[in-house]
């Protein structure tokens, strides 16, 4: 069983940068891609960006490309969302996911999910 693990969120001014980590652990043939997810009080759960892990094809939501990078290191079995010029309406819980590729970006319904780290952008 994958088990998921974040860090990285907290508070800055809006323009500022953060980087966010999820550490994967047990990972199996079922899960090929990771997803960061994010969601704000009263907002549905949106998909932010997504990377798989052979070949690295990533997916960005419209609203995050340009500023939101997303990357993984395969030997730490971890990916990455840099954040960048950060903007008060970026302010969610943001979540990693794991599951196959097709389930993250197209169903946006992946099985496994880390617990969340908070994101808050002051303006």
């Amino acid at each position: 069983q994958v088990q998921l693990v974040e860090s990285g969120g907290g508070l800055v001014q809006a323009g500022g940068s953060l980087r966010l980590s999820c550490a994967a652990s047990g990972r199996t043939l079922s899960t090929n891609a990771m997803g960061w997810f994010r969601q704000a009080p009263g907002k549905e759960r949106e998909l932010v960006a997504a990377i798989k892990w052979i070949g690295g094809s990533t997916y960005y939501a419209d609203s995050v490309k340009g500023r939101f990078t997303i990357s993984r290191d395969n030997a730490k079995n971890t990916v990455y969302l840099q954040m960048n010029s950060l903007k008060p309406g970026d302010t969610a819980v943001y979540y990693c996911a794991a599951d196959r590729w097709g389930t993250i970006v197209v169903k946006t319904t992946p099985r496994i999910w880390g617990q969340g780290t908070q994101v808050t952008v002051a303006s």
